[in-house]
């Protein structure tokens, strides 16, 4: 029996995989520290649970509308107005179960078979898998670190072909932590309307940015590149609400309704009580957003300066998310504790081996000659584990 050939070329996504080995070693007893976790170590805000508490016992556990809640909707709607300077109805904005799943939901809506979609490298890792299953084609587009690991116009202009129906935007990124200026942005827009192709912005990081730096949607830089936009968004990452999983996707109407007669089949709406604490994520006051941005700041600072600190890697000061990028290419092609280090997943498995410090190998981030640091943990844990990741590079011998 033939199995679907579009699911069997889906890969494992790596950073479940070696979150899963971590899980396991702990539950064995061993002392493992985690560098993998994509998610903030904070509470969801007391007044965003509360809402969902009222919302069961009020009894709000019916189906809602599938593209979720008027209320949720208008207010949403209401954010993108006041925090971004774009303007959306109601009927723009579909809710979906996280931003995953409106990624999804946006990629079988928006493309047919064969249509190709750019993808900046280095990219998070589900951006060509998601392609795929929809039966579309990604065309990665390198980047170095000299221009930020964002893309110039004539790597755009060289992927670009008569199929090409869309591009990728992540700001801030994962896994990079950089972030789009306007100035690139427009570039970025201009390249679109060009060649008549739609952005799709994946704008889950943007309350997380630092340094004072500004997180500006693409979709408000005029009438054109708006219509071309498909925003992406969702609270998991801004209100430490991951597991609530609450998304969404603001773009023209006549995409949005397809999007939304897509989510009708495949998952209906949105868990109720889930939207009932949306709505009160998105309407209450985001003191205790600004309050956790502060404290992943002081983490960016301490990670990045003890990262410069460490022989043998390097790195670019992360301007939002919580990931600090690390390359490790100078261990390529050495043989450490016996083991040749081929691509940043063989030094993974070696650390995780000789130090018990997990990290996200970024192969499947298109970057293999990476690693990635998530500093979504406490200071302390942060510190041991810096500790000992120096303690393993400076005996390599290298």
């Amino acid at each position: 029996m033939i199995f679907s050939r579009k699911a069997s070329s889906i890969a494992e996504s790596s950073t479940l995989a070696v979150t899963n080995k971590v899980k396991k070693m702990k539950a064995e007893g061993i002392d493992v520290i985690g560098f993998t976790v994509g998610e903030p170590d904070f509470d969801t805000p007391d007044n965003i649970k509360q809402a969902a508490v009222d919302a069961i016992s009020n009894g709000f556990t019916k189906y809602t509308a599938v593209a979720g809640t008027l209320e949720l909707r208008e207010a949403i709607a209401k954010k993108l107005y006041d925090d971004n300077g774009i303007t959306y109805t109601a009927n723009q904005i579909v809710v979906s179960n996280g931003a995953k799943h409106a990624l999804a939901n946006t990629f079988a809506a928006l493309l047919n078979d064969g249509d190709e979609v750019i993808i900046p490298a280095p990219y998070w890792l589900s951006y060509p898998e998601m392609v795929k299953l929809a039966g579309g084609v990604p065309i990665i587009v390198q980047t170095v670190a000299d221009n930020g690991f964002k893309p110039t116009l004539a790597a755009l202009e060289a992927a670009v072909t008569p199929k090409t129906k869309a591009i990728i935007i992540n700001s801030p990124s994962n896994p990079t932590g950089m972030l789009y200026t306007r100035d690139e942005l427009a570039v970025i827009a201009k390249f679109a309307i060009t060649n008549d192709i739609y952005v799709v912005s994946d704008e889950i990081y943007e309350k997380l940015t630092y340094d004072g730096l500004e997180h500006i949607s693409i979709a408000s830089l005029g009438a054109d590149i708006f219509e071309r936009t498909i925003v992406v968004n969702g609270l998991s990452k801004s209100h430490a609400m991951t597991g609530w999983r609450v998304g969404y996707t603001a773009c023209c109407a006549p995409l949005a309704s397809i999007i939304a007669n897509v989510q009708s089949h495949l998952a209906s709406n949105v868990n109720s009580i889930a939207q009932a604490a949306a709505l009160v994520a998105v309407t209450d006051s985001e003191d205790s957003v600004a309050a956790m941005c502060v404290q992943f700041e002081k983490r960016r600072n301490y990670i990045y300066e003890r990262v410069l600190n460490i022989p043998h890697i390097t790195a670019l000061k992360p301007q939002g998310a919580f990931y600090v990028f690390v390359d490790i290419s100078a261990f390529l092609g050495k043989t450490i504790h016996g083991v040749k280090i081929s691509t940043a997943q063989d030094l993974e498995m070696l650390m995780l081996d000789k130090c018990n410090v997990a990290v996200v190998s970024c192969n499947d981030f298109g970057a293999p000659g990476c690693i990635r640091l998530s500093y979504a943990m406490s200071m302390e844990v942060i510190e041991e584990g810096l500790n000992r990741i120096e303690a393993f590079v400076r005996g390599t011998g290298l």
